[in-house]
């Protein structure tokens, strides 16, 4: 397990993170969100043992991070950080031997993560002529192929393309079937929501929300209601509500409150309209993302 609890840190006179707390067993995926500036990058370095918190305390397997721990865990980082001379193969057994793995088993991760990643015909290539997608992809086989308990990836889906994008996806998969443990910091929500267990959202340094997706859902206090067809009848029923969102096709788009009888309305609108679709919206990542940094008003188009 991996636990943070209440962690500090400052530069200077900038607080960058402020009381932030959470926990993540293992073998599951925490997706760390927030906006640029949120701190979440500082956050990742504490768990790595790369910052120290002012205060408050990181653990894994309810132990500090120190030197021995830390080669059990993996880290992507943001900015690119590969020797561009170094060929791809060589380049991933390198990383895999800093951790500790024996040549012959190196050589065997190097192979098996560029085959996964789709950059086995880079094998040899210096990686200084590649792409930023297969730089980025050469990087995430750097930090996993180790195979470490815990790997930590900042914006794994930086500079990817829409079909690398879902390479990255898979291997990610893969990891989280095989049992990792994983820290995840995206901007991309719609990658992220299927393939993290629980999610901590953080702006200003502090945590604003945190939950599996279910308690999140669970916590906003409206659901978008989409009916068809628009009609009169329809709309008396739900006037009580207040006016329909702009919908589309036809629809009617209502934002009701999460606690109403979502069967009885129905009932009723059968009873004075030919209604062919009535569907309660559960709010997306992206719309809990925003209200809970503070930007309801921009989500209101966001189901």
């Amino acid at each position: 397990m991996l636990t943070v609890e209440h962690v500090w840190r400052s530069f200077g006179a900038v607080s960058a993170v402020r009381d932030v707390s959470f926990v993540l067993p293992r073998g599951q995926t925490l997706g760390l969100l927030g906006p640029n500036g949120a701190g979440k990058t500082t956050t990742m370095r504490m768990i790595l043992g790369i910052y120290a918190p002012d205060r408050g305390s990181v653990r894994w397997r309810s132990a500090p991070i120190d030197e021995t721990t830390r080669k059990r865990l993996g880290y992507l980082p943001e900015e690119r950080g590969l020797y561009g001379r170094l060929r791809v193969r060589e380049q991933i057994v390198y990383f895999a031997r800093l951790h500790g793995v024996r040549a012959a088993a190196a050589r065997a991760a190097a192979e098996h993560w560029m085959q996964l990643l789709d950059i086995a015909a880079y094998a040899d290539r210096p990686c200084s002529e590649l792409s930023k997608g297969n730089q980025q992809k050469v990087q995430l086989a750097c930090a996993a192929a180790h195979e470490p308990e815990l790997l930590i990836l900042d914006e794994p889906f930086s500079g990817l393309d829409p079909v690398n994008a879902q390479i990255v996806l898979g291997a990610i998969e893969t990891l989280r079937r095989n049992g990792a443990t994983l820290v995840l910091s995206s901007h991309q929500m719609w990658q992220i929501e299927s393939a993290c267990d629980r999610f901590c959202i953080i702006a200003g340094g502090e945590v604003r929300a945190a939950g599996t997706l279910a308690e999140l859902r669970a916590a906003v206090p409206e659901r978008l209601v989409r009916i068809a067809p628009d009609g009169p009848a329809a709309r008396r029923v739900l006037e009580r509500f207040g006016p329909p969102a702009p919908g589309c096709n036809g629809d009617l788009d209502y934002r009701l409150p999460a606690s109403s009888d979502f069967a009885a309305l129905l009932s009723e609108l059968v009873a004075v309209a030919p209604i062919t679709h009535f569907e309660p919206i559960p709010p997306s990542l992206a719309s809990i993302y925003l209200r809970a940094i503070g930007s309801a008003d921009n989500e209101a188009s966001v189901p």
